[in-house]
């Protein structure tokens, strides 16, 4: 668990970076514009021209925020197969002992699976979110 909670920390921050690079860079083009000696015309341009980088860039950071839910939903597939091949695995070496105990802990591992299907589905409901 502590492993995943540095993971959720270092995506929020690296999150947080981006947000204030972006943000940074708005507002010091738009200063930079504002003080800059030129005509009305050229400020406008240089807006334009801006702004279209920043539209660039966003469509940039969406990309590689579907492809980085794309290898997250992949994970989190394969983790589910894994559990699931576990969870037959456990059902087929528990029918020779006691059924109830071999019920529960199958009940338990599918538990599991549900939860990380819950937990994929959070995710991937943040990210959506999130751009």
């Amino acid at each position: 668990m502590t492993e995943e909670k540095q993971k959720n920390e270092e995506n929020i921050n690296s999150k947080d970076f981006m947000i204030g690079t972006l943000l940074g860079g708005i507002v010091g083009a738009s200063v930079a514009l504002l003080f800059a000696p030129k005509s009305g015309k050229e400020i406008r341009e240089d807006l334009n021209t801006g702004a279209q980088q920043v539209r660039e860039r966003a469509d940039e950071w969406k990309d590689v925020a579907y492809e980085k839910g794309n290898e997250v939903s992949q994970r989190m597939r394969e983790t589910k197969g894994q559990l699931q091949d576990k969870v037959a695995e456990m059902k087929n070496q528990a029918q020779g002992q006691n059924d109830e105990v071999a019920q529960d802990i199958a009940d338990a591992i599918e538990e599991a699976t549900e939860e990380l299907e819950r937990q994929e589905a959070n995710e991937l409901y943040e990210r959506s979110q999130q751009y």
